[in-house]
């Protein structure tokens, strides 16, 4: 006779990308890098010299940390991979949408028009 809970013969066998979440120490160590780069963020915006750098380095910290946010705080590092290709495959359909937008309504702009005829 096996010795096999019935949750366990729900839900079948182990696989092998399924990992231990973390504990609450790696939670409070991401939450401490999170305020660092929060804190360069608005250190980066109040230095006149880096005016220049705003946009690709906000661009960067924050991606970063949508980074850090969805492997840990949405367990996406720890998840089956799936999950990490749905919310990438809507992040791309977002972005296309969006870009696709920005071109018709820039290129349609009747400021545009009347500059160019």
């Amino acid at each position: 006779m096996s010795a096999t809970t019935p949750v366990a013969a729900a839900h079948g066998p182990v696989h092998g990308t399924e990992h231990e979440h973390p504990g609450p120490k790696t939670y409070a160590k991401i939450a401490i890098v999170l305020t660092v780069i929060t804190a360069g963020e608005i250190w980066v915006f109040y230095i006149e010299q880096l005016k220049f750098l705003l946009v690709p380095v906000l661009s960067v910290l924050s991606a970063v940390k949508f980074a850090l946010v969805a492997m840990f705080y949405m367990h996406l590092k720890f998840d089956h991979p799936v999950f990490t290709r749905l919310l990438l495959a809507g992040m791309v359909l977002a972005l296309g949408t969006f870009l696709a937008l920005l071109a018709l309504f820039t290129w349609s702009h009747p400021l545009l028009k009347l500059l160019a005829g």
